[in-house]
């Protein structure tokens, strides 16, 4: 009788034993964390990470950030100092030099990525530092870009840059390769919503999108460490699509609310009373408010992602465009809606004395990227108003992507002084009523001054 011998266990070869040691790793949580561009995105998930106990390296082109970071100061008002230097103490670093890329186990990219002059996407930001990364790139390595862009970006721009640009002739993982030779790649949208103090970061979802099945559950692994919940998707296409589609849907709400606001103050009808009523409704009907226009990276910037995407496949995504055009428009006719409430008060605007209440693009936070404000300050210039501000997150504005403006806060004192005061962001920490007691007009975007009776209040 022959005595039946045990077959050992299979060692696993390739893509899927380098796959097995970096999940260890991440369960663990002695895995090595890299994160490029220390921005609104970047610095709190670098955070997140520390907080859940990995070792990790912040990396940024700013060195001005770098500074700060390493004496434990903060340049974002949401994130306290205290926050950082508890970073610290618990061995985060940040760096200018991209050489320690050699010696992440996953790098994540949280960089910009904007638009051009002529509305098209601007990838450079993505380009510059996948070249930074690719000659630093070692086996077994994971690689996330979570910065939003158009479907295909991860396939089609990042991974041929990578496969080119490394020293070792890495080559991408695909459906468990057999070689050790490969490093891993994924997308995972960023989901920030600066200001919502509602729901916890580790409580928003986090989709992955691997370039194959060892991709998507190294990154699955990596994202459940600290988000309580990881949603692999098949593809990183189907990831980067899923963002444009939760910003386009909230792009296109908002400008359907903002074209009815037009149409509602011709008719005399309160929008915002609408607004309310229709919120009575317990199902088929979300809420969504109108403004002097759109900001942030997102909802201004990623439609105009996906339609010029859609060109390439001779597709117009003419919904997608006409909601681009509407909310692009708003701070334009915020402008007409000024010029109106001076003439009522027989003044011109060109001369007259304008205080702008708010520059940031949305309310209790010091984020200025693609504000209504600027475009709103810069047509009030051009049309011969002196415009001031204030902003209790801004002492001063000087120079972005688009714009030089060069103006130093005013204090919130004296707004008799002023010929009109336009509230553009609703900040908590304004006192509406004494606003409006203290000033001759106040043009209200944002309805900040419900409840309050006035002549002097023009609504819009």
């Amino acid at each position: 009788m022959q005595t039946a011998v045990a077959t050992p266990p299979a060692v696993p070869q390739g893509a899927s034993r380098l796959k097995e040691d970096i999940i260890a790793k991440f369960r663990s949580k002695t895995a090595r964390i890299g994160v490029i561009g220390l921005g609104y995105v970047g610095l709190p998930l670098a955070l997140l990470f520390s907080e859940e106990g990995f070792p990790v390296t912040g990396f940024d082109i700013d060195a001005t950030k770098i500074d700060m970071l390493t004496s434990s100061r903060s340049y974002i008002c949401r994130i306290p100092e205290t926050e950082i230097a508890l970073a610290r103490d618990r061995g985060f670093q940040a760096t200018t030099d991209f050489a320690s890329i050699a010696k992440m186990d996953a790098i994540v990219i949280c960089v910009p990525t904007p638009l051009t002059e002529y509305h098209e996407p601007d990838l450079s930001f993505v380009t510059e530092t996948v070249k930074s990364i690719a000659p630093h790139l070692q086996a077994g390595q994971l690689v996330v870009l979570e910065s939003t862009t158009y479907p295909g970006t991860t396939n089609q721009v990042v991974l041929p840059l990578l496969e080119k640009g490394n020293k070792l002739k890495l080559v991408v993982s695909r459906d468990e390769s057999e070689t050790d030779n490969v490093f891993f790649l994924a997308f995972s949208p960023e989901r920030e919503d600066p200001g919502n103090n509602t729901v916890a970061r580790c409580d928003i979802p986090k989709i992955v999108g691997g370039i194959d099945r060892c991709a998507s559950e190294i990154a699955t692994a990596l994202y459940s460490s600290i988000f309580r919940r990881a949603i692999a998707v098949s593809s990183p296409t189907v990831a980067e699509m899923t963002k444009l589609l939760e910003n386009i849907y909230r792009c296109v709400n908002i400008a359907l609310v903002n074209e009815l606001k037009l149409l509602c103050l011709r008719m005399d009808i309160d929008i915002w009373e609408v607004i309310a009523a229709a919120a009575t409704k317990p199902f088929g009907f979300h809420s969504f408010y109108p403004g002097p226009g759109l900001g942030g990276h997102c909802i201004p910037v990623d439609p105009f992602y996906l339609s010029w995407k859609a060109k390439e496949f001779d597709f117009s995504t003419r919904f997608i465009e006409l909601a681009g055009e509407i909310n692009v428009a708003m701070p334009y006719h915020i402008v007409e809606f000024i010029t109106e409430a001076l003439n009522g008060r027989s003044k011109a605007l060109k001369g007259s004395k304008v205080l702008i209440l708010g520059v940031s693009y949305k309310k209790d936070i010091d984020d200025l990227r693609e504000s209504p404000a600027i475009t709103i300050i810069e047509v009030l210039q051009k049309h011969g108003a002196l415009v001031s501000y204030n902003d209790p997150y801004f002492p001063k504005i000087g120079k972005g992507r688009k714009y030089d403006l060069q103006m130093q806060r005013v204090p919130l004192e004296d707004l008799g002084q002023y010929d009109c005061v336009v509230i553009v962001t609703d900040h908590s920490d304004y006192d509406y009523q004494q606003i409006v007691d203290a000033s001759q007009l106040v043009v209200d975007t944002r309805n900040a001054t419900a409840g309050i009776r006035s002549p002097k209040v023009v609504r819009c």
